[in-house]
């Protein structure tokens, strides 16, 4: 059955969904299966628990139609995590040449990905890494990507201010709405999360899908001087002997990002 339909001229040409965390997806459902990107899944999902959800989200790209990347599920958690901490430069350098190469190779039009929230560092080096590849398409003079994120908390569908322009707005009709919320609560390991949202949400909210036009230097400076909510959760688990360290905006993320776009403007 074809279900490209209504948003078939938003996303003309091919496309690639970039995430940190599988799971991810569900919140764009109806846009992989209207664009059948190939998707990238920076890690396994393990969690502290060390338990792999990957398949999980394989089983809703067969369901939608879409692709796998080559980086799918290639870190646990807690390696991205110690990453990061580290400043481990050289590992998220080869994610952006490995994503850019893609990139270039198949010409990709479209690139969405998680957005940068301040709410995990995880989907934060996401967003870093999706910038920093469209940025290194861009100055190789093979390729000119449209950089969209979503949003992974607060509303499902963004704010208002958020759609409209450039953003790519998609608008479930029932059955597309019913297929989407079968998916997410087949979706065993995050089962919580997903009646969690449903509640503070609604069904109704999750009708709207929203990929707004993302700036490729995305750094978050706004968490210079506002502490992010993934500190402040760090804090707590660190407190509870779950975590050693906490990952910091100033001491981690920001360096990590500044050594990165060095990278990619000498590229």
């Amino acid at each position: 059955m074809d279900r490209r339909g209504e948003c078939e001229t938003a996303t003309d040409g091919r496309s690639v969904l970039v995430v940190g965390h599988p799971g991810h997806e569900l919140r764009v459902f109806r846009w992989l299966e209207v664009s059948r990107p190939s998707v990238f899944v920076l890690t396994d999902g393990s969690g502290r628990t060390g338990r792999s959800r990957l398949a999980s989200t394989t089983r809703i790209l067969e369901q939608t139609g879409a692709g796998r990347g080559s980086c799918y599920g290639r870190l646990s958690d807690a390696a991205l995590y110690s990453a990061i901490l580290n400043l481990d430069v050289d590992l998220f350098s080869s994610l952006v040449r490995e994503i850019a190469g893609y990139l270039i190779d198949q010409r990709v039009a479209c690139v969405a990905g998680d957005a940068l929230e301040g709410y995990n560092p995880a989907h934060d080096a996401c967003r870093l890494v999706i910038g920093c590849a469209v940025e290194m398409t861009r100055r190789s003079g093979k390729g000119q990507v449209r950089n969209y994120d979503f949003a992974l908390a607060g509303p499902p569908g963004g704010r208002p201010d958020t759609l409209q322009g450039e953003a790519i707005r998609l608008t479930l009709d029932e059955a597309a709405l019913a297929r989407k919320l079968a998916a997410a609560r087949a979706y065993d390991e995050l089962a919580s999360e997903v009646d969690s949202a449903v509640r503070e949400n609604s069904t109704e909210a999750f009708r709207v899908e929203c990929l707004r036009p993302a700036r490729n230097s995305e750094k978050g400076e706004r968490f210079a001087s506002e502490k992010p909510y993934y500190e402040q959760y760090g804090e707590r688990q660190v407190a509870a002997g779950y975590y050693r360290e906490v990952i910091r905006y100033q001491e981690h993320f920001r360096p990590l990002a500044d050594r990165l776009w060095s990278e990619v403007a000498t590229t």
